[in-house]
């Protein structure tokens, strides 16, 4: 499939020159998230497991230092065999894990978890009121101090303004634009601005896309960029494929039932299949989408830790959120 070249740049973890390849292999295993069947720890937090063709990611690290490692193990889940971390922002209940879980892999795989992507302003400095302080991981060092643990512990760090491939048809999208309005973020944070403390929208929240035989296959953190503007981004970074699979928190939990609608609307216009709502998207916000994107019980449901969603089987979400 044909991509918008003048948009994408080859990453550090590519090494494929721009190449571009429909991935025809594909499974997301949720190893962070609230819901928690008979394996695994639930928490306020997000990280998936996603292995395309081969290729190894983990999206996000959760929010407790030991959740992502513990259900990993318990999962049977081989954190050492990749190689990449994505942040999709740079809150701590998507950050929490990732010293410790590099710290505790280097000893078995000197290469396990040794590159972190990250979208342009992940970095800035911020400010937050104390309950929000308390709500997003307070515990955690800022992310500039996490930054300076994790290349001491022989990580590199990779920052995209643009969108970059990680692998034949996985793209990340680095920063979104925002076209829509949705406001899908905490009020009271502020970010470092071209001098002066201004309201953070979490610009840098990115998006993974993966190119698929089956369409396109989105993993997002929290989506504060929104997740119609994901999906338009999305679209455009890859045209001509429906919306496969949406996996991952969308932060419509407090979306009042008009915003739900109006996100409804254009997701069925992105021809969205199945839903993994997992993490902030909220268990009114999943059932109101899938009844309004007319989407079977099997192909919209509330993620588990241990769920997982493939290409050739759609999504197994274990027996609570069946």
């Amino acid at each position: 499939m044909a991509l918008l070249g003048a948009c994408l740049v080859a990453g550090p973890a590519s090494g494929t020159g721009g190449e571009t390849r429909t991935v025809r292999s594909l499974e997301v295993q949720i190893l962070s998230t609230m819901l928690t069947d008979s394996r695994g720890l639930g928490e306020w937090g997000f990280a998936a497991m996603v292995e395309a063709d081969g290729y190894r990611v983990l999206y996000d690290t959760g929010y407790r230092p030991e959740t992502v490692l513990r259900n990993a193990e318990e999962l049977g889940v081989d954190l050492a065999t990749a190689q990449d971390v994505v942040l999709s922002h740079n809150h701590g209940d998507h950050t929490g894990g990732l010293l410790t879980l590099r710290r505790t892999l280097v000893e078995r795989q000197a290469s396990a978890l040794s590159r972190v992507h990250v979208g342009a302003g992940l970095f800035t400095p911020r400010r937050y009121p104390p309950q929000i302080a308390q709500m997003l991981g307070s515990p955690f060092p800022a992310m500039r101090e996490v930054r300076e643990q994790y290349e001491a512990l022989g990580g590199s760090v990779h920052v995209h303004a643009e969108p970059v491939a990680l692998a034949p048809g996985v793209w990340l999208t680095g920063p979104v634009p925002r076209v829509h309005p949705e406001r899908n973020w905490s009020p009271g944070v502020r970010v470092m601005r071209d001098g002066s403390w201004e309201p953070d929208e979490v610009l840098e929240d990115s998006a993974l896309v993966i190119d698929t035989t089956k369409g396109l296959v989105v993993v997002t953190g929290c989506g504060h960029a929104g997740v119609i503007n994901i999906l338009d981004y999305a679209r455009q970074l890859v045209p001509g494929l429906p919306v496969h699979a949406v996996i991952g928190g969308l932060h419509l939990f407090a979306a009042d039932d008009d915003t739900l609608g109006w996100t409804a609307e254009h997701m069925t216009r992105h021809e969205v299949a199945h839903l993994v709502g997992a993490h902030c998207t909220g268990l009114h916000a999943t059932t109101f989408l899938r009844e309004r994107l007319g989407l079977p019980r099997g192909r919209a449901v509330v993620g588990a830790v241990g769920a997982t969603f493939s290409l050739g089987d759609g999504i197994d979400p274990l027996r609570l959120a069946r």
